[in-house]
């Protein structure tokens, strides 16, 4: 047998140099009976009935087409192998975690107005560091307590994110002196102090003290999945939504998924814009595959049978659709689940979770024994008018196929934190709105609830310290200056931007705390969210600009919580996400000056 080798299959199919002879024995079933009249003449017991499916499914339109009865496809695929968070500094790519923990993780925060938050957290991890020393033996609980207390601050009116929440002021006393702080004591490991040098301990009960300390510091980065440190993340405070980069590179070609505006939660190759260049080659081959093989009709449920009438399965029911005018989703759908059901085929293709795969040749024979060369839709179809499947954002034509490693199912905790972005044409700005917060305890509540616990425990404080009036204040007309506004009401005023004159964005301001009688100076309402927090429990303390466009007149709502989710190799990862949603429009501060 003589083989040819093709250097341009394209043209050679196109031309037809290589003259084939093919023929293809027909498959039909086999009657035990040694009659085959009646097993070839499937009767039917009304046969206009028959005829009348048969022109309903458009059997008697003559296309002159052959049905595909083989084909040859040719796959080359790279997989990812470097990410990038936002501006940060670019790292390899972990293909054991999933792509929404990779790109979603925060730092959890453990402090704020400069003293512990997540006292639920330090206290896990103090209790599993004591269940370590009973574990083996070692009766060093006491001194691991004593160096790594909790303490209850004094009351004063700079603790009232503590005195002011009865829940938070009873963990605090129940704690202080009684519990081990964890995080501190893992602070201390990280920081290369060693877990027998911390208590002074002598051996050999240090060394495995610091063995332990080991353990210790691994078994917390199980559980909990973060960044290296609070500015190593992919959320970007001044746009409310996560950037980062992922390359794939192999064979002197490099190509760059940007994922420029993720903040819905769901990761999948929708969220990503690719580009390709060429580079310097690496090294790395792309992984390739050549087979031939029989293609199959793709079906789904509710599609009607292509030949012979039988009743479909009840699971989809296209009949039972009632879109309106303005669905034209639902009626591009129905109509190709009833039109164009039987003029697509399926490749049946196994890709690795990671990798970015390209269609390089495909060719079908039909039953007529002609073969033809399959070329994308997109070059086959009306210039101007692209139209295509999967495909992600690009400059120029690129048909790459991005399995992304997304996790298939993620569960959510209760909402910590959740703010609401609103613009109020009224007083001509913009408000931040602590819709929930989380209390130091690591439990969530309501905003405005909490503020105003704030708000009487400071009144109560000048209400007793406070001398009374000579005379009463009784006048039936006065002044105001301002109006109030909730505490849980943060400003963003307009300021330039740097270097331009028209251009403005949003920075983070503060409303006075005024309270009747007061004769402290008044001070300036911080938020309690670690969303608008952002850069207060720094030092030194940095500014918090947005961007203006970020708010648009709908408003929008961000939210934080723990999620969790089971990768394919049956690890599990927790972790600390933000999400983004639509506003549910203006609102109104009842903001006024000069009453």
């Amino acid at each position: 047998m003589a083989y040819y080798h093709v250097e341009d299959i394209k043209t050679t199919l196109h031309k037809v140099k290589t003259p084939t002879l093919l023929f293809w024995n027909r498959l039909e079933g086999r009657p035990r009976a040694h009659n085959f009249d009646k097993a070839m003449r499937a009767e039917v017991r009304d046969a206009m009935w028959m005829i009348t499916k048969q022109w309903q499914m458009g059997e008697y339109i003559g296309d002159d087409a052959g049905s595909p009865v083989n084909a040859r496809l040719h796959i080359s695929s790279s997989e990812i192998q470097t990410y990038k968070a936002a501006d940060h500094h670019e790292q390899a790519y972990e293909s054991f975690v999933p792509m929404e923990v990779k790109a979603e993780q925060k730092k959890i925060p453990f402090a704020r107005f400069n003293d512990k938050a997540g006292l639920d957290i330090r206290l896990q991890m103090g209790k599993y560091w004591q269940g370590l020393l009973q574990k083996n033996s070692l009766a060093y609980k006491k001194e691991f307590t004593e160096k790594f207390p909790f303490e209850l601050p004094a009351k004063t009116r700079e603790t009232d994110y503590i005195y002011a929440h009865q829940e938070v002021w009873k963990t605090y006393a129940a704690i202080s002196g009684r519990a081990m702080d964890g995080y501190s004591f893992y602070e201390s490991l990280v920081a290369g102090t060693n877990s027998g040098d911390a208590i002074s301990a002598v051996d050999p009960d240090k060394t495995t003290l610091n063995d332990l300390g080991v353990q210790f510091v691994d078994w917390y980065k199980s559980i909990y999945y973060q960044p290296e440190d609070e500015n190593s993340d992919a959320w970007l405070p001044s746009r409310l939504e996560y950037q980062f980069d992922i390359t794939a590179t192999a064979e002197k070609e490099e190509k760059l998924l940007s994922a420029e505006e993720y903040y819905h939660g769901r990761l999948d190759w929708y969220s990503f814009d690719i580009e390709r260049k060429r580079v310097a080659d690496n090294g790395v081959v792309k992984n390739k595959f050549t087979e031939s093989f029989v293609p199959s009709q793709i079906e789904f449920d509710g599609m009607p049978n292509t030949r012979w009438w039988k009743f479909e399965d009840s699971k989809t029911s296209f009949g039972d659709v009632k879109p309106s005018t303005t669905d034209i989703g639902k009626l591009l759908l129905i109509e190709f689940g009833l039109v164009y059901a039987n003029d697509w085929f399926m490749v049946p293709y196994t890709l690795p979770i990671g990798s970015l795969a390209n269609v390089e040749g495909l060719t079908v024979t039909n039953n007529f024994g002609e073969t033809v060369w399959i070329k994308a839709t997109e070059e086959e179809g009306v210039a101007g008018q692209p139209w295509s499947m999967f495909k992600m954002k690009s400059k120029e034509q690129d048909n790459t196929v991005f399995l992304a490693p997304a996790a298939i199912k993620v569960q959510e905790s209760e909402v910590l934190e959740e703010i609401a972005l609103v613009r109020d044409e009224m007083a001509n700005m913009v408000w931040g709105i602590e819709k929930t917060l989380t209390l130091l305890t690591g439990r969530g509540d309501k905003a405005t609830e909490a503020s105003l616990r704030i708000k009487k425990y400071h009144e109560d404080i000048v209400k007793l310290n406070s001398m009374p009036l000579s005379l009463p204040y009784a006048a039936p007309v006065y002044y105001d200056a301002m109006t109030e506004v909730p505490e849980q009401w943060i400003p963003f005023v307009p300021v330039h931007v740097p270097g331009s004159n028209r251009e403005v964005q949003l920075q983070r301001a503060s409303m006075l705390r005024i309270i009747e009688g007061d004769t402290h100076a008044p001070v300036k309402i911080k938020p309690d969210t670690s969303i608008l927090r952002e850069g207060l429990d720094r030092l030194p303390q940095e500014a918090y600009f947005l961007h203006e466009e970020e708010v648009p007149r709908s408003g929008v709502r961000v939210s934080q919580s723990f999620q969790r989710t089971r990768w394919v190799n049956g690890e599990t990862f927790v972790w600390l996400g933000m999400s983004k949603k639509t506003g549910r429009g203006e609102g109104s501060s009842g903001l006024a000056f000069d009453q």
